[in-house]
């Protein structure tokens, strides 16, 4: 994996703050922050009914996001945002049917580049979604990392 830097997601914060992280192991600091969207379950797509207490599931159909470790993989064209998604490989037993259930990471047109507290971001069907600005910059850099990036979704 790459040890320069990794990508942390604290679904503990509400989903209208920055929780996306991208932790600079040289530097031991927070290089840059973005808000993220996560699955909206039972609740209507696109909304923010979830915001302060998303829910998670491994489960194919659930339309929730899973926590754990994933390595980022493949590069592909994406429907969704600027059309650039990444395939996540789910490294653990709360996460390992990721490819199956098509979560990838993606932008959205709907993903704000600021915060929206006390509103939220809007919930997608699982997958970590930013904003099309913070794709544009977050994608050369995923793509010159010589090793798989790390991206750690957790609830602490």
């Amino acid at each position: 994996m790459n040890t320069e830097f990794c990508i942390l997601i604290d679904m503990s914060l509400h989903s209208g703050l920055s929780r996306f992280i991208i932790w600079d192991f040289k530097e031991q600091k927070i290089s840059n922050k973005y808000l993220v969207g996560h699955g909206c379950g039972s609740n209507s797509w696109s909304s923010d009914e979830s915001k302060d207490n998303p829910q998670f599931s491994n489960e194919d159909g659930s339309h929730l996001s899973a926590l754990g470790k994933y390595q980022l993989g493949e590069r592909g064209r994406s429907d969704w945002g600027i059309h650039v998604k990444y395939l996540m490989h789910g490294l653990e037993k709360t996460n390992n049917n990721a490819l199956q259930r098509f979560i990838v990471f993606h932008s959205w047109e709907l993903m704000s580049d600021d915060e929206v507290y006390p509103k939220g971001s809007p919930e997608g069907w699982g997958c970590p979604t930013i904003s099309n600005n913070a794709m544009k910059e977050l994608d050369p850099i995923i793509q010159n990392s010589e090793k798989p990036l790390l991206m750690w979704i957790y609830n602490e």
